[in-house]
């Protein structure tokens, strides 16, 4: 099933609230001169790597901009409607390849997704600025009231983000002139400003009825993630070969997994994770020699192995699985390496 509700809301911003906690959105409160709405904008992955893609086009122009100014306030359902509707692969909006990695929460001012998201509505609500939220709706629910804001009915959006070439978990919403984003104008500048949003794991190369991740010639999926300016690596390149999950001793900093580089090129892996049963994750650094193996020690501070079995799964930087193995409480012995 595609992502239902599609649309876009069309309302003046009167308040944001950072996103914070295990799954993360920026909360916008806007107004369509009848009923408050909540924009609900991711700004983290609750899958590694954690980090959103991002673009911002400062000066956005583009067709669309007649289309929406002509709406109403207030939802508007674009099903079956691609001359408004967001694609990010096939709508010539921007260049997929030119976004980049950004951080929800990082130290000091001006330097994460929350607050890039923070200045632009800022300027809207100062501006006396018209935004345009484009995902799933839900609501409106009169029996309860916001829980963020407050109001009642509840009433807002979500998945403002791109809903194509998605992983197993969320392929069902994959649909192609369904992706989310946000278009700020900002009447005083006269300009408007388009965000783009997009989760490292999801695919760029999509079928023009599914949205799904698109097969090449061969019969394997497209790598998702890999943009036009970065070198991706095939699953099954680099293997987990072993694991020292009962050391000798105690274990933090004993714990280690060996890796196995089975092709015949230097593999990078810079900032890809291994990850455990819990979802824990140890990012790793450095280059592997071709035909060469490399062991990594877990500190205790990130990736753990369980005495009682679990999982080992390694990730690319693109948050793409390159290989996943599975133990038993059978298979351990203390100081020994489960060969898998």
């Amino acid at each position: 099933m595609s992502l239902e509700s599609y649309g876009v809301l069309k309302g003046k911003p009167k308040d944001w609230i950072y996103g914070t906690g295990r799954s993360p959105h920026f909360q916008i409160l806007v107004y369509d001169g009848q009923m408050e709405h909540r924009i609900a904008v991711n700004v983290r992955s609750r899958v590694p790597p954690s980090e959103l893609l991002y673009y911002v086009d400062e000066d956005f122009d583009h067709p669309v901009i007649s289309r929406l100014e002509s709406l109403d306030m207030g939802f508007h359902s674009l099903e079956d409607k691609k001359d408004m509707s967001l694609d990010y692969v096939r709508g010539g909006l921007f260049d997929v390849s030119s976004m980049e990695m950004l951080h929800h929460d990082i130290s000091g001012p001006d330097n994460d997704l929350n607050e890039k998201i923070r200045d632009y509505v800022k300027a809207a609500i100062k501006t006396e600025g018209t935004v345009y939220a484009f995902g799933k709706r839900w609501g409106p629910d009169s029996y309860l009231q916001d829980s963020c804001f407050g109001f009642r009915p509840g009433s807002g959006i979500h998945d403002v983000h791109m809903n194509q070439g998605s992983t197993k978990k969320w392929k069902d919403a994959d649909k192609p002139y369904h992706d989310g984003g946000l278009l700020i104008h900002l009447p005083e500048e006269k300009r408007w400003v388009a965000l783009y949003l997009a989760f490292q794991s999801q695919c760029f190369v999509t079928d023009e009825v599914t949205g799904h991740c698109k097969e090449d010639t061969s019969g394997e999926a497209v790598v998702p993630g890999c943009l036009k300016h970065r070198k991706c690596t095939s699953a099954g390149t680099i293997r987990i070969v072993a694991a020292l999950v009962d050391p000798s001793g105690d274990d933090p900093g004993l714990e280690t997994i060996t890796l196995i580089n089975a092709s015949p090129e230097d593999v990078n892996i810079d900032d890809w994770m291994i990850v455990d049963r819990n979802n824990r994750t140890s990012l790793l650094k450095g280059t592997i020699m071709a035909g060469a193996g490399a062991k990594i020690h877990l500190s205790g501070k990130g990736a753990q192995l369980y005495n009682k079995g679990g999982s080992i799964s390694l990730f690319d930087e693109m948050g793409v699985m390159m290989h996943e193995v599975n133990y038993v409480k059978e298979d351990i012995r203390t100081g020994w390496m489960i060969v898998f």
